[in-house]
Formats: structure tokens, sequence, C-alpha cells
């Protein structure tokens, strides 16, 4: 491949990662439909869910921040509340399949139980495609989504930013874009910058 072929090839990819980096950072648009199968191999469409709320978490359990989450129960905290609430969970892992970090269904779904996890989904985005589709960065990564297939919030799922805080004592950001759209208001903080492990596309 010569030079120029090569310049066009990077200034293409270039541009398709800014594309999926500014519908990640701009809530008001509507979410981008996928398909994937859950962790028992059945198939599950986002617009399965069209007229409920929904939580997409992308998660990764060799990320320690995922694992501070899981490790001091903020995560599974917010999963049992709001699927309790009708809200729809859905937890993506999305490590590619070629990278060290991935994890089959059958030991997400081993994880996830061992960890006293209640998403209403769990499935495994071996390809890494939804998280291309929504310019994921890191994981955790937490998207909302509202009743009419509107994002409503992007980012982080709090204010902690580390491996060690408390993530029941943090500002959660997914709880109070939930809470505020609920109530029939406007999400006050509809993005907030994503930490974490990187996504491992």
């Amino acid at each position: 491949m010569n030079t120029a072929m090569l310049h066009i090839r990077r200034i293409s990819l270039l541009a398709a990662v800014s594309a999926a980096t500014a519908f990640a950072q701009a809530p008001g648009k509507a979410a981008p439909d996928f398909a994937v199968n859950d962790v028992a191999g059945k198939a599950v469409k986002l617009s399965d869910y069209r007229g409920k709320y929904v939580v997409l978490e992308w998660t990764n359990p060799d990320c320690p921040f995922v694992r501070n989450h899981y490790g001091k129960r903020g995560m599974q905290a917010q999963q049992k509340r709001w699927g309790g609430e009708d809200v729809v969970w859905l937890t993506l892992n999305s490590t590619n399949r070629n990278h060290p970090e991935y994890k089959t269904p059958a030991a997400m779904a081993d994880w996830m139980k061992a960890q006293d996890g209640a998403p209403g989904v769990l499935a495994v985005d071996g390809e890494s495609a939804v998280a291309r589709a929504y310019g994921v960065k890191t994981t955790p990564e937490m998207y909302v989504i509202d009743p009419a297939g509107t994002v409503i919030y992007a980012g982080a799922v709090d204010d902690g930013r580390s491996t060690r805080h408390d993530p029941r004592r943090a500002n959660n950001f997914v709880q109070a874009a939930l809470t505020q759209a609920k109530a029939g208001q406007a999400v006050a903080q509809p993005s907030t910058s994503p930490y974490g492990c990187s996504l491992k596309y």
C-alpha cells in the first residue's frame, strides 16, 4: 500500500474515532439500536425496550475500577434499585474476543453471579461493535436512554474517579439522571468525562 493510501486510511480512521467521540459527548441524540445475544444465548435488541428507561453499563471484570464498584457493591445496589423501578439495566462486556481479557458468555455469567449482580440483561459484545457505535472509551462507562430512545446521560457512573473510593457515598450521575428524568425534570448534568480502564477493542 502506497503512502497516499495509508494517509487516506489514517484520515478515515481518525474521522470515525472523532465521530464516535462526538456521539459519546452528545446526549439528546437517538441512541443507536443494536442486537446482541445475552449470556444465555437469547437475542436482545435495544429497540425491544422502547417505552422504558434503559441503562447501558460497560464493564470488564479485569478492570480495577470495575472491581471497586462491584467489590463495594455500589453497582449491584443501583442495578437492584432501578430494576425494581421498571428500568432495564443492560450490562455489556465489549472486550474484543481476540484480547487476553475477553470473557466468554459463560464466564461473564459466572462472574456476575459471584458478584450478586442483578442487571436485567448481561451480554458479551465480542466484536466490540456496540461499543464502537456508542464511542465508548472506558470501563465502567454509562448511558441512560429515555422511553423515546434518546440518550439523556453519557459518561462516568459517579464522581469517585478512583479504584478505592466508596461508590455508595459518591455523587452517582446515573442515579441523578434517572431520578430527575422520571420526575419529569431536565437532567441537570447530561454528560461527564468517563473514567476507568480503556475499553479493550
